[in-house]
Order: C-alpha cells, then sequence, then structure tokens
C-alpha cells in the first residue's frame, strides 16, 4: 500500500479496533473479569458496547444489575484474561501498513481510550510500539472519547495543529471526537473492507 495524505502534517490511531483486532479478546476478558464479582456479562452484551471506556462499560453494566462493583478487583481480573490471550491478538493490516509506511516521516501518535497498560501491551506485542512517537490513553485526559480531549492531547504532544492531523478510527465515539477536536478523520473500517 502507497498511502498520500497531502496537507497532513501527523497521523493520530486508535488502538483497539484500528491498529489491533481485540474485540474479540476483551470480549473474553471483560466477562472473566466480572465472572470474579460473581456476575455474568454475555460477550455479546460487551459486544454491543465496543469502543466504550472501561469507565463507561462499567457503568453500563452497574446500572444494569444495581450494584456497585469492585472495579479495581474487575479490571485486575480482566487484566490476567487479556493478558493470558495476547498471543491471540492480531494486527489490522490495512491500517498498520500505513503505520509503517509513515513511520518516520510524519509526527505519528496512537489516542485510545483504553487504559495505558492493555494499549501499551497490544502494541508492543504485535511490534507497533515503536512506531509512535506518542501513546496517549485515557489516564491522560479528563474524558474519554467522544470528547474531543484524547486527540488533542496527542496533537499537542506532537506539536501539531488539531487540524492538520489526520485521525484513523472505528468507532462512532472515536470519529465524533476527531470531528469535536477539529481533526480530519478516516473511518477504518471502510479500509479494511477495501483490503478484505
Amino acid at each position: 500500500m502507497n498511502a498520500r495524505f497531502p496537507d497532513t502534517k501527523a497521523l493520530i490511531f486508535d488502538c483497539d479496533g484500528t491498529l489491533v483486532d481485540s474485540l474479540g479478546l476483551y470480549a473474553v476478558a471483560w466477562p472473566a473479569g466480572l465472572r470474579s464479582t460473581g456476575h455474568a456479562m454475555e460477550a455479546s452484551w460487551y459486544l454491543e458496547r465496543g469502543g466504550f471506556s472501561g469507565d463507561m462499560l462499567m457503568d453500563a453494566f452497574e446500572q444494569e444489575v444495581g450494584q456497585t462493583l469492585d472495579r479495581g478487583q474487575v479490571m485486575k481480573a480482566v487484566w490476567a484474561a487479556y493478558s493470558a490471550g495476547i498471543d491471540s491478538l492480531a494486527e489490522i493490516e490495512a491500517v498498520t501498513a500505513i503505520a509503517r509506511q509513515f513511520h518516520g516521516r510524519l509526527p505519528m501518535a496512537v489516542a485510545s481510550s483504553g487504559p495505558s497498560d492493555f494499549v501499551r501491551l497490544s502494541l508492543k506485542s504485535r511490534g507497533l510500539d515503536v512506531l509512535f512517537d506518542a501513546i496517549v490513553t485515557v489516564e491522560d485526559v479528563a474524558a474519554a472519547k467522544p470528547a474531543p480531549d484524547l486527540f488533542l492531547e496527542a496533537a499537542r504532544r506532537l506539536g501539531v495543529a488539531p487540524e492538520d492531523c489526520l485521525v484513523f478510527e472505528d468507532s462512532i465515539q472515536g470519529l465524533q471526537a476527531a470531528a469535536a477536536a477539529g481533526c480530519k478523520a478516516i473511518d477504518v473500517r471502510e479500509l479494511i473492507g477495501e483490503a478484505a
């Protein structure tokens, strides 16, 4: 692939569903995490909420079960299940090819609503971490997507105005966040469809 992005000074990539195909792994890890508190989450319930940050997901689940859960315990169990399955994680080649093509040619960042440990493990497991000048996660900002905070912080760290950044995203929340930040955006679901 030889992509061209005129008038673009930096590239910002989401992680989950954009650089790596982590949905299936999370659909196993989140139910495992909630089982640690004695609650059952169907994988389908999780899949219907793809793109939610961990806090948004926990808020929705707690509302559904009518109970406040020990989030630390849940996240510890989610991490254990996610880490155990990390070797099954696949990169999304239609997108990672672009990141590899522009590595060293344009400043690049990852901006993810995921927790730093999960994002960094995912990127490192596929050797993608070395491609990026900055990795911004939910811990670095006040609000997750669809708020613009992640993309604004990524642009700031890259030293590029948001309107000069091109965002690669797979979720409605992420595309809304990119628009709110003033960034141009590509829906990678279209790229993935073209590559299939």
